[in-house]
């Protein structure tokens, strides 16, 4: 399939690099969530520190790929998109890294009987990025699997919205934490719901730039 690469290896590699950083946030996300419901405080601060250091260098590989991509006049005709691309990529990053620091700093105390949703919604919303992540590569590499990969990320961002909703009944239904206590724990399902939103609006940006590189 064609690719959107034409005049240098070092900038897919680079762009390729930034992808894998997202992917591994997602990963110890998922680790730092599942320590953090079970007490593991060493592993979950051992995972806050390492996507902390995984945002970091993405921030650092974007700032690369889009001065060579500036410097060195490529990709003139979709130079837009792609950057485009790769800030609101780094915007799903940013969102895993505020959301995982707000966990450390809030230290919000779901109920026990909600562990096992809240597991569900955090592997949904990370599948979505996981997913969103796969366009993306698609996206420069191979258009016509692009299509399928959105379905996903809107079929995981639904399920985020499903899961959410329904641990937010609950929480609201119960009798043993006040109006504060469960305002405050809405809140962190809405950041984990937040996440995969950011996902599914990625995939909407990618069909667009899809449909414009193919007329």
């Amino acid at each position: 399939m064609f690719s959107i690469f034409r005049k240098t290896r070092q900038l897919e590699q680079n762009i390729d690099a930034f992808l894998d950083l997202i992917l591994k946030s997602a990963l110890a996300f998922r680790v730092a969530l599942k320590a953090y419901l079970s007490g593991d405080r060493t592993t979950f601060e051992e995972k806050v520190q390492e996507i902390d250091s995984l945002e970091a260098q993405a921030d650092g590989l974007r700032r690369e790929v889009e001065n060579t991509i500036y410097a060195e006049m490529i990709l003139p005709e979709s130079r837009g998109d792609v950057l485009a691309l790769l800030e609101n990529s780094d915007d799903v990053l940013n969102q895993i890294a505020d959301t995982i620091v707000e966990f450390r700093t809030e230290n919000p105390a779901f109920p026990l009987d909600l562990h096992g949703h809240l597991l569900e919604l955090v592997d949904a919303s990370m599948e979505a990025v996981e997913q969103m992540v796969l366009a993306v590569q698609a996206y420069f590499r191979d258009l016509l699997a692009v299509r399928n990969l959105i379905t996903k990320i809107i079929f995981y961002e639904k399920e985020t919205d499903r899961l959410g909703e329904r641990i937010k009944r609950s929480l609201f239904q119960r009798d043993d934490l006040t109006l504060a206590e469960k305002m405050h724990l809405r809140t962190f399902v809405q950041y984990l719901q937040q996440i995969a939103d950011q996902a599914e609006d990625l995939g909407d940006r990618i069909s667009i730039y899809v449909i414009k590189r193919m007329v």
